[in-house]
């Protein structure tokens, strides 16, 4: 009897999922030493700040004016990823209201700034790269209009030396072409260069352009992406970083 018990409890054990292991940062694929990224860029929304609430209310304000629907903020949330141009046509804004309607969004997102903050440790994590001598810089699907509007309100402005905005290329995240901009501007090796985003477009941006990259997962992130490595917190960058 006792020997039948033993085996099933061997049985059970063995057919019992065994419990992910949690890591500080987990490294998803092959990347150089980390030591050796010498220019540290950025995506902004979701990544440095988190402008969510912002982003989808003052969207959903815009297209009840412009188109008279209502719609749920969850059915928003594609076009965080996206420029805000390329967002209108998804929606389904007619051609010639979308000047007016992108200038719309960016009033209302001026009128809900409020709602934006930093991510938790963001501020700690650029002081401690900017002392280490680590070139910092920006990539985002924003226009520098739409960048200004947020992050020259923020004390995190100071910390990034390049910005490339959605007007500064033909082709937006997922295309290589933000990043290789930024790399021409800079003067930055690819292999020296690694990029951090929330988004699949941020990432397959940076492998497109041959750039490590760095998956944030502490917002919202849209989905699983492949990346370099994958961290859950702003904390978690120094081990890659510092």
């Amino acid at each position: 009897m006792y020997r039948f018990i033993n085996e099933l409890k061997d049985i059970y054990q063995k057919s019992e999922p065994k419990k992910k292991e949690e890591k500080r940062f987990e490294k998803t694929a092959g990347g150089i030493g980390m030591a050796k990224y010498r220019h540290i860029v950025f995506d902004v929304d979701g990544t440095l700040i988190d402008t969510r609430d912002c982003i989808l209310y003052s969207l959903q304000e815009m297209l009840m004016t412009v188109k008279g629907e209502r719609y749920e903020i969850e059915d928003l949330k594609f076009v965080l990823a996206n420029t805000s141009v390329k967002n209108m046509h998804l929606l389904g804004v007619e051609e010639e209201k979308i000047p007016g309607a992108v200038e719309m969004w960016v009033a209302n997102e001026e009128k809900n700034i409020d709602m934006i903050r930093i991510f938790d440790g963001i501020e700690e994590l650029l002081e401690k790269l900017e002392k280490k001598g680590s070139t910092l810089g920006v990539v985002t699907s924003r226009t520098r209009e739409e960048l200004e509007l947020v992050l020259d309100q923020l004390p995190i402005r100071k910390y990034f030396s390049i910005c490339i905005c959605a007007d500064d290329t033909k082709e937006h995240k997922p295309s290589a072409q933000p990043l290789l901009k930024y790399m021409e501007l800079s003067g930055a090796r690819k292999e020296e260069t690694v990029y951090i985003g929330d988004s699949a477009s941020d990432m397959a941006c940076a492998l497109n352009a041959g750039v490590d990259c760095v998956h944030a997962v502490w917002g919202e992130p849209e989905t699983e992406a492949d990346a370099t490595y994958r961290a859950g917190k702003p904390e978690q960058l120094e081990e890659i970083f510092l």
